[in-house]
C-alpha cells in the first residue's frame, strides 16, 4: 500500500520534471553590431535645414514609429497604398506564411505534452491442437478484448531536446512574422516609387509638349527665313532635327507612362478604382520634410529584417541544444488504463479493470548520426550569426546611402535651378541674335539643347530626391504603421531635413 501511495505521489512530480527539464542550448548572447556607432552623413544632413522631426512629426520619436499616412502627403497615393495592402498577392502570401509557421510551431510544441486517446482493440486467434495450452480439451479459438484510455509514447524531456525543438519552431514563427512586416514595408515603398515615377513621367510629357510647341514655332520661323532666302538649308535641317528629337522623346515618355502604370497596377493587385482622391500638386511636399534618424544601434530593434535574422539565430541556437540532448538517454513511457476481457459482453465488468505501464530507455552507444547532427546544428548556427551580422551591415549601408543622398540632393537641385535660369536666358539671347542676323542658327540649336537637357535633368533629379527620402524612411524601419505610434521616453535624436525641389518649376520651356 505504501509503495502504491508513493507511486501516485511521485507521478505528478515526474511529469512536472519532464515538462520543465533542463536545456543544453548554449547561452545566447547577441553578437556585437559590426557597424560604426554613427552614420557617416548624419551630422551634415541634420544641419542642412531648419526643420526638426519634432516640428514635423511630433508623434514619432523614431522613423519606424512614423506612420506612412503621415509621411506621405498625397491623398491619392495614400488611397493606392491602402488598396495595395489589401490586394497585393505578395502580401497575401506573406500573411499565409505566418499562419503556416504558426501551425508548424503548434505541431512541434505539442510533442512536449502527452497524447491521450480513447480506443479499443480485439484479438481473435485460432491455434492448432499442438499449440493449445490444454491440448485437445481447449478451444481452438481464443479471444481477447481491450478498451480504455491510452497514452502514446511520451518522452520525459529531462535534457530539453523536445523543448529546444519547440523553441526553434517558435523562433522560426517569429522570423516569419518579421518577414511579413518586411514585405509590408517594402510594398508601401514600392507603391510610392511606382507612383512617383508615373507622376514624373506625366510631368516630363508636359515639358515635352511645351518644348514641342516651342520647336514648331522655331521651325516656322526658320522655314519663313529660308523661303525668303535669308536662312540656309543647313539651318532648316537643324531646326527640323530639333523638332524630330522632341517628337521621339514624347513617344518614348508615353511608353514609360504606360509601363509605370502597369507596374503600379501589379503592386495594387487590382484595377485602380475610378473614385480615387485627386492627386496633390507634384513637388517636394509629397513627403515630410524631416524624419528622425537616430543611431545605428536602434536598427537592431526597429528593422524587421534584422529582428527576423536574430529570431533565426535563436532558432539555430535552440537546435544546438536539441542536438546536444541526443547524446543523453531518451526516456519515454506508454500507458493504458481501462478494461480487458476474453468475452466482449463482459468487457466492462467490475472485475475486468486493466492497466499497463511501459517505460522505455534508449542510450546511444555508437551513432555517427548523433555527432553529425550536432556538427550540422553548430554549422547552421555559425551561418545564422553571419546572416544576422550581414543583415545589420546591409541595413547600415542602406541608411548611409540614403543619408548621403539627403546631404547632396538639395545642393544639386539648387544648382540645376540656377542652370535652368541661365539656359533660358541664353536661348532668349541666341534667338534674338539669330533673328537680327548676328549669329547662325547653330547658337539657337545649342541653346535649345542645353535648356531642354537641363529641364529634363531637373525633373529626373527631383524624382530621385523623392525616392531617396522614401528609401531612407524604409531603411529606418518605417512603413509598418499606418498612423504614428505614441512617443517613447524622450531621447536625443538626429533628424533629416532638406529640400526636395525640382519637381516644380521645371516646366519652363524655350519660348
Amino acid at each position: 500500500m505504501n509503495n502504491r501511495l508513493f507511486q501516485r505521489a511521485a507521478l505528478p512530480l515526474l511529469i512536472t520534471l519532464a515538462l520543465a527539464g533542463c536545456s543544453l542550448a548554449p547561452k545566447y548572447e547577441r553578437p556585437d553590431a559590426p557597424v560604426p556607432a554613427q552614420y557617416p552623413d548624419a551630422a551634415a544632413v541634420n544641419n542642412s535645414g531648419p526643420n526638426s522631426a519634432q516640428s514635423v512629426a511630433p508623434n514619432a520619436v523614431t522613423s519606424s514609429d512614423l506612420g506612412w499616412s503621415e509621411f506621405f502627403n498625397d491623398p491619392r497615393l495614400k488611397a493606392l497604398i491602402e488598396l495595395a495592402l489589401a490586394n497585393n498577392r505578395d502580401m497575401r502570401i506573406a500573411v499565409e506564411r505566418v499562419q503556416e509557421a504558426k501551425a508548424q510551431y503548434g505541431i512541434a510544441d505539442s510533442d512536449r505534452y502527452p497524447t491521450l486517446g480513447v480506443g479499443g482493440n480485439a484479438q481473435i486467434t485460432r491455434n492448432p491442437e499442438n499449440l493449445r495450452v490444454n491440448g485437445a480439451e481447449s478451444s481452438s479459438v481464443t479471444r481477447y478484448y481491450q478498451a480504455g484510455v491510452g497514452m502514446t509514447a511520451f518522452e520525459l524531456d529531462f535534457f530539453g531536446r523536445v523543448r529546444n525543438l519547440s523553441e526553434a519552431a517558435y523562433q522560426q514563427y517569429l522570423a516569419t512574422a518579421q518577414a511579413r512586416r518586411t514585405v509590408h514595408i517594402n510594398l508601401v515603398a514600392q507603391v510610392a516609387e511606382a507612383y512617383f515615377r508615373l507622376r514624373t513621367a506625366q510631368q516630363l510629357e508636359v515639358l515635352m509638349r511645351s518644348t514641342l510647341k516651342s520647336r514648331e514655332s522655331t521651325m516656322s520661323l526658320v522655314q519663313a527665313r529660308y523661303d525668303a532666302g535669308v536662312a540656309s538649308a543647313l539651318d532648316l535641317n537643324q531646326a527640323r532635327g530639333q523638332l524630330d528629337t522632341v517628337r521621339a522623346d514624347l513617344t518614348g515618355i508615353r511608353r514609360a507612362q504606360s509601363q509605370a502604370q502597369n507596374a503600379l497596377q501589379l503592386l495594387l493587385g487590382s484595377q485602380p478604382p475610378a473614385d480615387l482622391p485627386p492627386p496633390a500638386v507634384f513637388g517636394r511636399d509629397q513627403v515630410l520634410a524631416a524624419i528622425p534618424v537616430g543611431l545605428p544601434s536602434e536598427l537592431l530593434t526597429r528593422r524587421p529584417d534584422i529582428l527576423g535574422a536574430e529570431n533565426a539565430l535563436l532558432s539555430a541556437n535552440a537546435n544546438v541544444g536539441a542536438a546536444r540532448a541526443a547524446f543523453f538517454p531518451n526516456i519515454s513511457i506508454t500507458g493504458l488504463l481501462g478494461f480487458a476481457s476474453p468475452q466482449l459482453g463482459g468487457l466492462f465488468g467490475s472485475g475486468q479493470r486493466f492497466w499497463q505501464f511501459s517505460p522505455q530507455l534508449q542510450v546511444p552507444i555508437f551513432s555517427g548520426g548523433v555527432s553529425g547532427n550536432l556538427d550540422l546544428a553548430k554549422a547552421r548556427k555559425n551561418i545564422a550569426v553571419a546572416q544576422y551580422e550581414k543583415a545589420i551591415q546591409t541595413a547600415f549601408r542602406e541608411v548611409a546611402d540614403a543619408l548621403a543622398g539627403e546631404a547632396t540632393y538639395s545642393g544639386q537641385l539648387d544648382a540645376l535651378r540656377s542652370l535652368q535660369t541661365s539656359a533660358s536666358e541664353s536661348l532668349r539671347l541666341a534667338q534674338l541674335r539669330y533673328e537680327t542676323g548676328i549669329d547662325s542658327f547653330l547658337q539657337v540649336q545649342n541653346a535649345e539643347v542645353d535648356l531642354y537637357t537641363t529641364q529634363r535633368t531637373l525633373l529626373q533629379t527631383g524624382m530621385d530626391s523623392l525616392l531617396n527620402r522614401v528609401e531612407l524612411y524604409k531603411a529606418l524601419g518605417g512603413g509598418w504603421l499606418r498612423d504614428s505610434a505614441p512617443p517613447l521616453p524622450t531621447t536625443t535624436q538626429d533628424t533629416v531635413s532638406g529640400s526636395i525641389d525640382g519637381l516644380q518649376g521645371a516646366g519652363t520651356t524655350s519660348q
